[in-house]
């Protein structure tokens, strides 16, 4: 039998106490993760909407990066298609938005690729 217990409680409270931060730490990247996913998605469809009304590429980077004013603009990497000389109304344009991000839990950055690559892709009309 244990005379003292003294020293039990710290030690489960530093049990505990790691995985709370990991846990908490965990949360805060995937809430980053998702915000930057959403914020490019939404991107994305402004983007294609400027393609598909006519606007210029230069005009669809411009919104895209207006739009996505939270996010890096040097992580991010824009794709569209067809060339501007190629788009006829009526054929569709694909504006594609790659971003990365990296994670800030090393426990994140063992199981998920780091930097994580984001992906979006939009296909609009162009009338």
């Amino acid at each position: 039998m244990i005379k003292s217990e003294k020293g039990q409680a710290t030690v489960e409270l530093a049990v505990s106490l790691v995985i709370l931060m990991l846990l908490l730490f965990g949360m805060v990247d995937f809430g980053r993760i998702l915000h930057s996913y959403l914020s490019l998605e939404h991107s994305g469809r402004e983007a294609a909407r400027v393609i598909s009304v006519g606007g210029t590429n230069e005009q669809m980077k411009e919104t895209a990066f207006h739009t996505s004013s939270q996010l890096d603009h040097n992580k991010m990497v824009i794709n569209v298609s067809p060339d501007e000389s190629a788009r006829k109304r009526g054929s569709y344009s694909t504006v594609t938005l790659n971003y990365e991000i990296e994670m800030l839990t090393p426990i994140m950055a063992r199981i998920l690729p780091n930097p994580l690559t984001l992906t979006s892709t939009t296909v609009m009309r162009v009338e």
